[in-house]
């Protein structure tokens, strides 16, 4: 089983109120689920970090066998396509969460897409919602 999954983390300020949200879909090209949580205070590095964990998270648990994920954060694709060097201690962690992640599946691929993506901007939506939501409770 194959998915396709689109992650975005955002923070107001930065660092500053911070969530993540994601949509995955299946090889069908049929949406399997979206996610959404508010972090708290954190920087858009940290939450697009926690997007793509929640997100490997859940297809692990729904049993796919194959991810290409997709997100607009350049630095977050390079830094796991090898191609920068995650430099910051705290990313570092968030970088091994992810690696440890990639064992459950048997290909995993980070493509960097613009924000314009129609996917991306589900995801995007997503973050704004659960910031708005906790706006909401204050």
């Amino acid at each position: 089983m194959k998915y396709q999954i689109y992650t975005d983390g955002g923070a107001r300020g930065n660092p500053g109120p911070a969530a993540y949200g994601f949509a995955i879909f299946n090889s069908k090209d049929e949406l399997v689920t979206l996610g959404k949580k508010y972090l708290g205070t954190a920087t858009n590095n940290v939450a697009e970090y926690q997007a793509i964990i929640a997100s490997l998270e859940e297809a692990k648990r729904r049993g796919a066998l194959e991810i290409d994920s997709f997100m607009d954060s350049e630095l977050a694709c390079r830094q796991l396509q090898g191609r920068y060097k995650v430099k910051q201690p705290h990313l570092k962690v968030l970088v091994e969460k992810v690696k440890a992640l990639e064992t459950a599946f048997k290909k995993i691929t980070y493509t960097h897409v613009p924000r314009e993506n129609e996917r991306i901007q589900m995801a995007d939506a997503l973050v704004n919602e659960a910031l708005d939501e906790v706006g909401k409770r204050y």
